[in-house]
């Protein structure tokens, strides 16, 4: 890829946004993995079976919130394009709607591994299946979702509110 054809790619319109969400994904990820220690873990507190359930229930609740701000925002955003001129919102507001949708997708990945692994876990408690890549991987879709989502969200009101 020449330096010509990678110019054109950062004038995409919500390119720095899919950047900025890649890149909090990988740092998130990377954080985990060096938190986390030994190659498996525990879901269940102290091994006490079913400790991690009413657990997992507050993580999806907390995920489903925020996945409902996400995509009503972007609805709302995407909506209000019409009181717009030409019908469309200006090309400054691509990178925080990026954010936002990766927000939904990381969250949406995060509640779908979680539940996999869990009863993964539940059914094969003798083999350690919650690997460190597993709980690292977790960890980056849940905590990156909420950055993306956090950072997407500053980053409108400085747009809106004409902020340098």
């Amino acid at each position: 890829m020449g330096l010509r054809s990678m110019c054109e790619l950062v004038r995409i319109p919500g390119f720095y946004g899919v950047v900025v969400g890649v890149f909090l994904f990988l740092v998130t990820w990377l954080l985990a993995w060096l938190v986390a220690e030994g190659p498996a873990l525990e879901f269940d507190a102290q091994g006490e079976k079913g400790a991690f359930e009413p657990l997992l229930s507050n993580y999806l609740d907390v995920a489903k919130f925020v996945l409902g701000l996400a995509s009503g925002s972007i609805v709302l955003l995407v909506g209000s394009a019409t009181f717009h001129a030409g019908g469309r919102l200006p090309s400054s507001f691509a990178s925080p709607l990026f954010l936002l949708a990766l927000s939904i997708i990381y969250g949406v990945l995060f509640m779908a591994f979680m539940m996999l692994d869990y009863e993964d876990y539940r059914h094969h408690p003798q083999q350690n299946s919650y690997t460190r890549f597993k709980y690292s991987r977790n960890q980056a879709f849940g905590f990156g979702g909420l950055a993306c989502f956090c950072i997407g969200y500053v980053w409108l009101i400085i747009i809106v509110t004409g902020q340098p």
